[in-house]
């Protein structure tokens, strides 16, 4: 992502579109495309957020710290997918280890299904995929996991459990983590996919007991719709994708 330049971010978003646009085109029909797109965004998100963080000081996060996970998680379709598709490839190993992630998203989805933020961390629930700290799924956590990072772990913690609002979080973590998102939410709108941003646990429950989940949402259908997050107006979205591929 360009830096010193008014146009900066806009350019970076825009050639990122591009970028996932000739994705879908040339993988549309193959049955990696979800994989495909996924780590498309995680690596520009990844190799973007080191370049806009340097200087910056060292975060607070690391291995075995699940503070801000009782956060609600919002994901666009190929990210929900994604990690539906590394539950049911890992379930036997899982299975092994007394561990039943399917099992764990839904029994959490009864509980969150439909609330906002607010309620949702009032509930002070902890997310399903952690276990004695760590991230089940850490490999293919999305987007919205990756750009959340803190500078204090300890404002984390207490604005994460209701005993404060002033954590210090990463602005390069928040700014690339937006951009990268909504380059792949408008390159999917662009493809005719569904490309609303979703709450996560919702959209892996779907996809989870929906086995043609997937093949709906290729096929430019929206398997996911329920899980839609209310709070974002997916018209004034799409005018601000339009506005910014025109300018």
């Amino acid at each position: 992502m360009a830096t010193g330049e008014d146009n900066g971010p806009l350019e970076f978003f825009k050639a990122l579109h591009g970028a996932f646009v000739a994705t879908i085109r040339a993988r549309r029909a193959a049955p990696t495309l979800v994989r495909e797109l996924s780590a498309q965004a995680f690596d520009s998100f990844d190799g973007n957020v080191s370049i806009q963080a340097e200087g910056m000081p060292a975060l607070a996060c690391h291995e075995g710290c699940a503070a801000c996970c009782t956060l609600r998680v919002v994901a666009s379709a190929p990210e929900a997918l994604l990690v539906a598709q590394y539950i049911i490839a890992t379930r036997p190993a899982y299975a092994k280890l007394g561990v039943d992630l399917a099992r764990r998203i839904a029994d959490e989805d009864a509980v969150t299904r439909g609330l906002d933020e607010k309620r949702r961390m009032a509930l002070r629930r902890r997310c399903p995929f952690i276990e004695n700290g760590s991230c089940l799924v850490y490999n293919v956590r999305p987007l919205a996991c990756r750009g959340h990072a803190s500078y204090d772990k300890r404002a984390c913690f207490d604005a994460a459990t209701g005993r404060g609002v002033d954590a210090k979080v990463s602005e390069p973590h928040l700014v690339v983590r937006s951009l990268v998102q909504n380059a792949l939410l408008s390159a999917l709108r662009d493809a005719g996919l569904a490309w609303r941003l979703y709450e996560l646990n919702r959209a892996i429950a779907i996809a989870l007991s929906d086995p043609d989940a997937e093949k709906a949402w290729l096929s430019g259908a929206d398997p996911f719709l329920e899980a839609a997050i209310a709070e974002v107006n997916a018209q004034d979205m799409a005018a601000t994708f339009d506005a910014i591929k025109a300018s």
